[in-house]
């Protein structure tokens, strides 16, 4: 996004916001979730921190995170009040765990404090001789608002504590928590508010934060208000964090008795887990967003120090929003494995439902056409459970006249064969076009190929059908949360197929040229192809098309074992537009060849024969063949006098054998490896 397209999207989120604000608080009508709200809040809150220079003193951003009301006196806190950094998966949350480990230097303990993270307001207590002197805000997290008087009207509060044997009390002592309003209180307020003929409130937590900001305490003392206090900031220093909860209780404070001391990163997804299920919430007088996880070890904590306004030591660990907006960029017709083609919206990046996703199925034209939905519209993406994303509705506001139709197409795009309708599916009139693409696709993959492990032919058929697939280069495109919003399919297995997928971008030319599925053309031909290509060390499918497409008959019959079908067979593929388009694609994902014969030092290996037998643990048995054909060497599947190593792997079998009764000489895995660095 140029910084002009910035400006104006900018412009049209808070137009767009402050019309969802409006109906939603004035009018009394909802146009859209909380939760696609705040979506659109978040946009604008990224754009406006790339670009300061267009954030105005009107901005909903600057309605949060504000500066001390005038009314109330300030109050320094001694340390700052910090917020939490977010994390929506198990991924978030190993990646965070990894990053403190990386900035200690060294693994720590796995002993986690978790916490309910309640939707309240923050606030912090001061007590002196075990009397409350200050209670204030968070604020701008350095300077809050004096709200000691209306704090002395919530009874959950206490304004004496008592220090016990264990515990005893210092001085003075600072302690921080959370105000609330219960479920039931809020509904009782809401329904004085329609008994009096007024507007209801949004939500428990604007209540329970307008209500500590009254300047009459005696408003603060009709909202019953709650809280649980659950960190000691200064007065005692505990070595662990489980210890402040037990103290605070013991001391008078209300704590949550649903956190827990836990010992291990399972355990911590475990225990979000079964609070992000509706029926256990529902247990509980108060509302939830997700958990907070805490180094339990106070000292590890203080080490893993601050970024930016949160501690490293420790994260938000949130409950998967369910729905989320964001901008359809456009919209492909895929092919399936039976022939009907499928209309895809490929959508700019949004996490829903706790993964990451940019493919959104869109079933069929029919449904198009209910949605209005247009090309560069944004858009409403929902997903609850297992459900795969949908599109559930257009923000027709942001639209800005560019925006594009959606017809489909009257050709199939995989053969070109006309397009008829079945009921509510438009299908290719080619019986065969499904099933043949698929082949194509299984072939890309193969071992030959780009050998793309986990992805076998029943995913290759269940990728076509979601639509996430329809040629070889949106393979390249997929992503993880793509992948784990389908049924059948988990986080772990999205992570293992797409870190296989990005690790295979770059092959040998010679198996790239391979996977175009050529007639004709196996494995070494494709070798003998790559070995004409211009000497470089690296290599984009287009280029591999223009150099082929401009190479004659003639000049292909010069190359050894080509005759004059599989030159034919040669020109007519690189005369093809679909084709070069696919090859356009692929260099677009940053799929490249790499060509390393002849070029400098590397022909270390030139005129040596390797066989491999057994279980390598660095690398497979396929890549350490194209290692040494990189360095000018080659491979054979049979061991003879003529063979110059064997590389035995784990296990080995007869090959080994064979080659130590021809004396031919045998290597570990670390020898070969040493070898070829």
């Amino acid at each position: 996004m140029t910084k002009s397209e910035a400006e104006k999207r900018v412009k049209k989120l808070r137009q767009e916001i402050e019309k969802y604000r409006r109906a939603y608080h004035i009018e009394d009508r909802s146009l859209i979730s909380d939760a696609a709200l705040d979506s659109l809040k978040k946009e604008l809150f990224d754009l406006e921190n790339q670009y300061p220079e267009f954030i105005t003193p009107g901005s909903p951003t600057q309605r949060v995170g504000g500066k001390p009301l005038k009314e109330f006196k300030k109050v320094f806190h001694e340390k700052p009040m910090l917020s939490f950094n977010d994390a929506f998966s198990e991924g978030d949350m190993k990646d965070w765990l990894e990053r403190v480990e990386n900035y200690l230097g060294r693994k720590i303990k796995n002993d986690f404090y978790c916490e309910l993270k309640i939707d309240g307001l923050a606030i912090e207590l001061v007590y002196e001789n075990g009397v409350l002197v200050q209670a204030s805000t968070r604020g701008d997290g350095k300077v809050g608002e004096d709200i000691t008087q209306n704090v002395k009207t919530i009874d959950a509060i206490p304004l004496k504590i008592t220090g016990t044997d264990k515990y005893p009390l210092p001085e003075r002592l600072v302690v921080r928590g959370e105000i609330f309003l219960s479920t039931k209180e809020f509904e009782r307020i809401n329904k004085e508010q329609e008994e009096k003929g007024k507007k209801s409130f949004a939500n428990p937590r604007n209540v329970a934060a307008g209500s500590v900001r009254q300047l009459d305490s005696a408003i603060t003392a009709s909202r019953n208000l709650d809280s649980f206090e659950y960190d000691v900031v200064s007065g005692v220093d505990f070595k662990k964090h489980h210890e402040e909860h037990e103290a605070l209780s013991q001391w008078g404070f209300k704590t949550n008795k649903n956190n827990r001391l836990i010992h291990s990163m399972k355990e911590v997804f475990g225990f979000r887990d079964y609070w992000n299920k509706e029926n256990v919430r529902s247990k509980i007088d108060y509302e939830i967003d997700g958990i907070v996880v805490i180094l339990n070890d106070n000292s590890v904590f203080e080490e893993a120090g601050v970024v930016g306004k949160a501690p490293r030591g420790a994260i938000a660990y949130k409950f998967s929003p369910k729905e989320a907006t964001t901008i359809v960029r456009d919209v492909k017709f895929q092919v399936g494995r039976t022939g009907i083609l499928t209309p895809v919206a490929v959508m700019e990046p949004v996490t829903v439902g706790g993964v990451t996703i940019t493919h959104a199925t869109l079933h069929n034209m029919d449904q198009i056409e209910k949605l209005g939905l247009k090309i560069g519209d944004t858009v409403v993406v929902s997903r609850a459970g297992d459900v795969i994303p949908q599109i559930t509705q257009v923000l027709t506001g942001f639209r800005g006249g560019d925006e594009k139709k959606i017809n489909m197409p009257k050709k199939c795009p995989i053969d070109g064969a006309e397009i008829v309708k079945e009921g509510a599916f438009y299908k290719c009139s080619n019986p065969n076009c499904g099933a043949r693409h698929k082949e194509n696709l299984k072939h890309f993959i193969s071992r030959g190929g780009f050998n793309i492990e986990g992805m076998g032919p029943k995913i290759i058929e269940k990728f076509m059908d979601e639509g996430l697939i329809s040629d070889a280069a949106d393979i390249f495109e997929i992503e993880r949360g793509d992948i784990a919003s389908l049924p059948g399919f988990g986080e772990k297995s999205a992570d293992n197929i797409v870190s296989e997928i990005s690790n295979k971008k770059e092959v040998p030319a010679e198996r790239l040229i391979y996977s175009f599925g050529i007639k004709h053309i196996g494995e070494e031909t494709a070798r003998l192809l790559a070995e004409n290509l211009p000497k470089k060390l690296k290599i984009t499918p287009l280029e591999i098309f223009n150099f082929f497409a401009s190479v004659t008959a003639e000049k292909l019959r010069e190359i050894p074992d080509i005759g004059p079908k599989v030159a034919e067979a040669i020109i007519d593929w690189f005369k093809n537009e679909k084709n070069k388009k696919l090859c356009e694609d692929l260099t677009d994902v940053g799929v490249r060849g790499t060509i390393f014969r002849e070029i400098g030092l590397i022909k270390k290996l030139k005129g040596k024969t390797f066989v491999f037998t057994g279980t390598m643990n660095k690398m497979s048995r396929e890549e350490a063949k194209d290692k040494v054909r990189a360095l000018g060497g080659d491979s054979s599947e049979s061991v003879s006098k003529k063979t110059d190593y064997v590389v035995a792997g784990e296990n080995p079998g007869s090959k080994k054998e064979k080659a130590e009764k021809l004396g031919v000489e045998v290597i570990s895995e670390k020898e070969f490896l040493n070898l070829i660095s």
